[in-house]
């Protein structure tokens, strides 16, 4: 399934839906309206997601989506999938409205309920992250020649990714267990990208994510050398009945 995926075209798209999103960002005042589920939507979130699932059908029509502005299909007719799309096409709106540049473009290729590509796109930082199953994981500045990267394990002394805008009480207990001496706050699933590139060791999230949350980054820490469970210890799962992720903890293998 991989090699038939050209992964610098979805590069591609990744950092042209980053850019539809920065000229949204760049206005003065953007549209804001609250979801059925009171997060907040921008026309950002909007443009990014045409574009995307414009693009992921005009060169892979047979592969269906999952994304988060389009997420209204039934598990009947998605439980079969053998392989999809799933998109976040902005992850961390409510960093895109605080102007803190901590968003991200994610975009993974599911098979069998297991990512096995995943990009995600900084526009701010015009800087790409991205994994897979046949080449590892990299970054990248658009234009310029990709480096490889890996996550490093230390006997002590960890430094642990933690969300800016979902802290939860309940972490301090659990990551107690662990040699952590130093923590990095940032939005979106740029805390993916500390472990995957050594940064961090270890990433905890106790509340709810959606699967298109996790996805992306799933596959960048997974072929950088890390490895996520959810807090019951089982596997992380895509394409379940309900997109609702369990807890989960990141960790360097």
């Amino acid at each position: 399934m991989i090699d038939a995926i050209d992964i610098n075209a979805i590069l591609e798209i990744a950092v042209e839906a980053g850019k539809a999103i920065l000229k949204v960002y760049n206005e003065d005042d953007f549209e804001v309206s609250t979801k059925t589920d009171l997060s907040p939507l921008t026309k950002a979130d909007k443009i990014a997601n045409d574009l995307i699932c414009r693009e992921l059908k005009r060169l892979y029509p047979t592969i269906p989506i999952i994304s988060e502005e389009g997420k209204s299909i039934s598990y009947g007719e998605r439980k079969n999938w053998e392989s999809y799309w799933c998109v976040d096409p902005l992850d961390g709106t409510k960093e895109f409205i605080k102007r803190n540049g901590e968003f991200t473009v994610n975009i993974a290729l599911i098979h069998n309920q297991v990512p096995v590509l995943g990009v995600i796109y900084i526009p701010v930082q015009n800087l790409l992250y991205y994994g897979s199953e046949a080449s590892g994981s990299y970054k990248q500045i658009p234009g310029e020649d990709p480096i490889q990267i890996k996550a490093i394990h230390k006997n002590d002394e960890w430094t642990a990714a933690v969300s800016r805008s979902h802290a939860d009480g309940e972490e301090k207990a659990i990551l107690s267990d662990y040699p952590i001496v130093n923590f990095i706050a940032v939005g979106s699933s740029l805390k993916f990208c500390l472990l995957a590139e050594g940064k961090a060791q270890i990433y905890l999230r106790t509340g709810p994510t959606m699967e298109w949350d996790t996805a992306a980054g799933h596959a960048i820490i997974l072929f950088s050398g890390c490895h996520i469970n959810t807090l019951s210890g089982k596997p992380m799962l895509y394409n379940k009945e309900s997109l609702l992720n369990e807890g989960f903890l990141c960790k360097v293998d």
